[in-house]
């Protein structure tokens, strides 16, 4: 397909918005805690039950997008975020707060996927690795927008207001990407279930899907505690978002990074170097937990973000392109349920303030990620290379 009218400035919009609700939740967890007189770990719910809504509502986002247009869906998911940034923004309770971001997470989840799949409809595989990176750029700088705007604001004004700005920029750019043009997809024309069994048809497919749970686990699951832990040290929420934004800032520049050696680099390559950055990342955290260890941690797992998972992002889109959507939106829905299941594993430790043992146990657990992505993309042949080497076979 062309790429004619393809605007990345305007589709990347989205997912900096979606990074600005992500990880605003991080940084206010304790002045939250601190506020509705709760327990950290009773608050950190709030992170879990995002996640869970955030990969739970993927598949629905997913075949959606196959049947009524990339562009169409990304707008309605803003809208319903816009709705849901709100209510969290005006949550007169914990329970209540909890409710909110679980709106959020299944309304917002839609976005950088969604937005993805666009690229990948628009802009064939060969290129695809470097407009994505421009795509993380935008989810680099609302990484770090989320990050230090929530921290500043739960210092000096009060956390409900990043929740608030969310919404009306959410609102604004729902409006906005009205002029960016649908793709040009075929449909789908079966049901959900037609969908699915495309999806899981290849055995790369079935194989990456799976695989996601774990590699969600050590992207998105244990980075929420950098900044509790460095609150728990006494630093302020306005210090803490400044320190944890770092990573929004090592992504802009691992992103830019991936888009210059991609085209002659393997992927294998990218990802061993992004996950080995995770590893340390995780070590650095688990050895001390004051503002330069955090720091440093931070700009370390930036680039497992920009290095490593974008690289398995670029990857889901090609593993089925007859139901793209559905099968990124699968990826997505694994990699968000691993992150739930790091961040609730995490909350167990840092109920106890046992931060060190906290980030032993991602680093720990990162290592076997690290080598099994790296061998299994080092096989892959690509969608396209292998079916024509089906079709060589059979004639």
């Amino acid at each position: 397909m062309g790429d004619a009218g393809f605007n990345v400035r305007l589709l990347s919009a989205g997912p900096f918005v979606t990074m600005i609700d992500r990880f605003a939740v991080a940084p206010v967890l304790i002045p939250i805690a601190l506020e509705f007189r709760a327990p950290l770990g009773a608050v950190a719910i709030a992170a879990t039950t995002y996640y869970f809504a955030y990969g739970l509502a993927q598949p629905f986002w997913g075949f959606a997008s196959d049947r009524l247009g990339r562009v169409r869906i990304i707008r309605i998911s803003l809208g319903a975020t816009a709705v849901a940034c709100a209510l969290s923004a005006l949550a007169p309770n914990l329970d209540f707060l909890i409710f909110a971001r679980i709106v959020a997470g299944a309304s917002v989840c839609a976005i950088l996927p969604t937005a993805l799949v666009y690229v990948g409809d628009m802009i064939p595989f060969q290129r695809r690795q470097g407009v994505t990176a421009d795509v993380l750029a935008a989810v680099a700088v609302g990484t770090a927008a989320g990050s230090l705007g929530a921290g500043l604001f739960a210092h000096y004004f009060s956390w409900r207001l990043i929740f608030g700005l969310t919404a009306v920029l959410a609102a604004g750019t729902t409006v906005a990407m009205g002029r960016l043009p649908e793709s040009n997809l075929r449909p789908s024309t079966g049901g959900p279930m037609e969908q699915l069994r495309q999806a899981f048809r290849r055995p790369w497919a079935r194989f990456l899907i799976l695989f996601a749970v774990p590699e969600g686990a050590m992207v998105l699951g244990f980075l929420v505690y950098f900044a509790p832990a460095l609150e728990a040290t006494g630093t302020n929420p306005a210090v803490a978002g400044l320190v944890v934004a770092a990573y929004g800032g090592a992504v802009l520049v691992g992103t830019r990074i991936v888009k210059r050696i991609a085209s002659r680099t393997p992927a294998w390559v990218t990802i061993s170097v992004g996950g080995a950055m995770g590893i340390a990342g995780y070590w650095v955290a688990a050895l001390d937990q004051h503002a330069v260890a955090i720091l440093a941690a931070s700009v370390l797992i930036g680039g497992l973000y920009s290095i490593f998972h974008s690289t398995m992002q670029v990857w889901a889109t090609d593993i089925s392109p007859e139901a793209r959507g559905t099968a990124a939106a699968l990826f997505v829905t694994a990699a968000f349920l691993g992150g739930a299941i790091g961040t609730g594993l995490g909350a167990f430790f840092a109920q106890g303030n046992q931060y060190r043992a906290l980030f032993v146990v991602a680093a720990l657990l990162s290592v076997p990620v690290v080598i099994t992505a790296a061998l299994t993309r080092a096989r892959y042949p690509g969608t396209v290379l292998a079916e024509q080497a089906a079709e060589v076979a059979a004639s």
